[in-house]
């Protein structure tokens, strides 16, 4: 009896061993079997997640552009003073008695630069100032200014060099660009605005049936300086003919009269500079000298009946629309020189106008009209005055 209650002990404690064992084993098997989500597959060729690295472009600096790159400071300009007004005055001198080996006529500077006291004589080329057959011979040119010097010119006015202003109206630049502006019939505009010069224009015109705007020319110039004001006008005729005059001359609002013999020109020094209009021609051509601020050869001419068939203006058959060929040369504008024209003269001016067409247009009517052709007021005009308006223009005609 004791030795089966042994036996039946130890096969107990068998069985527990056993049980035991089965379940340590259980335990300790991966859980393959278990029904468990299956990891999500990475994708093909996709490697392990890692902190991004730049790429080998980003990881160089980029080269600056070639407009970005940093540009040496331009080295300053040297700073010329200015010529005073009397200084730079390419016409003051008196005359001399010409050459008497040559023929050729001289002159004796008086202005108070470098050519003081000096006597320039004429070219060979170019003998009289003034020669009598100006539409075929060139005139000797006697500059007491900076230049000092006598030369040979044209005494009117090119219509295809820098700085004129002809036809219906067409301009040549300082650039040398060409453009046309077209302004308006009986208004102003100022082609030129300085701190120490404005110089305005009178439009005349007509605008055809069927038309949306004005064929329009130059009638009349004003030149503002200093205090004063000197007007040119083409005085308005119904039919025309080159022996009769139509230039009407005022300064200060007070008509003056051009000698058609001798001289055939006026003078006046107003005591800050010398102002002259001479006669390059038997009539209607004249060259305006302001010393120190601009030259200007003028012719006033027709509309010629050529013009009116191959533009058909259709002007009315009683008026010959008298009107100004005009050349300027400028002397020490400023680089922030404003007007239709006066603008092309700034250092870097680059035209806005379309290239290679027939009649490229400068727009600005806006900017540059003036309550009239003496007034000294736009939005966009710089000079500065020391009166607020020259006297009213008379004689301008009104179309």
């Amino acid at each position: 009896m004791g030795k089966a209650l042994i036996l039946v002990a130890f096969l107990l404690v068998l069985v527990s061993i056993g049980a035991t064992s089965v379940r340590a084993d259980d335990h300790n098997k991966p859980e393959d079997n278990k029904k468990t989500p299956a990891p999500v597959p990475a994708p093909k060729d996709q490697k392990p997640a890692a902190a991004p690295v730049p790429t080998e472009e980003k990881s160089k600096p980029e080269p600056p552009k070639e407009e970005e790159k940093p540009k040496p400071a331009p080295a300053p300009k040297e700073e010329k003073p200015k010529p005073s007004p009397v200084d730079d005055d390419t016409t003051n001198y008196d005359d001399e008695t010409p050459d008497p080996k040559t023929g050729c006529e001289r002159a004796k500077c008086k202005s108070n630069g470098a050519c003081n006291k000096k006597t320039l004589t004429c070219p060979a080329e170019c003998p009289e100032r003034k020669p009598k057959k100006n539409k075929k011979n060139k005139g000797c040119f006697i500059n007491c200014g900076s230049k000092c010097e006598a030369t040979c010119k044209w005494r009117r006015p090119q219509c295809n060099g820098y700085g004129s202003l002809c036809y219906d109206p067409r301009f040549v630049g300082g650039d040398g660009v060409m453009f046309y502006f077209h302004g308006a019939k009986g208004r102003d505009f100022a082609l030129v605005s300085d701190s120490n010069l404005q110089i305005n224009a009178h439009f005349i015109g007509n605008r055809p049936n069927g038309r949306k705007r004005d064929y329009t020319w130059v009638q009349s110039i004003s030149i503002m300086f200093d205090s004063d004001t000197l007007v040119l006008s083409a005085k308005k005729v119904q039919q025309w003919d080159d022996s009769v005059d139509v230039l009407l001359v005022k300064f200060n609002g007070q008509q003056v009269n051009i000698p058609f013999t001798g001289d055939a020109e006026w003078k006046i020094n107003t005591g800050v500079r010398q102002v002259a209009v001479e006669r390059t021609d038997d009539t209607n051509t004249v060259r305006v000298t302001v010393g120190g601020l601009v030259e200007i050869d003028m012719k006033a001419v027709p509309v010629t009946k050529e013009d009116e068939k191959a533009h058909n203006y259709q002007l009315p058959s009683n008026d010959a629309f008298a009107h100004f060929e005009t050349q300027f040369r400028f002397s020490n504008l400023s680089d922030n020189v404003e007007g239709i024209l006066g603008k092309t003269y700034r250092p870097g001016y680059v035209s806005p106008v379309k290239r290679g067409i027939a009649m490229p247009l400068m727009g600005g009517e806006d900017k540059y009209e003036t309550p009239s052709l003496t007034s000294p007021r736009c939005k966009l005009c710089i000079f500065q005055s020391n009166y607020e308006s020259a006297p009213p223009a008379t004689g301008i005609s009104q179309y």
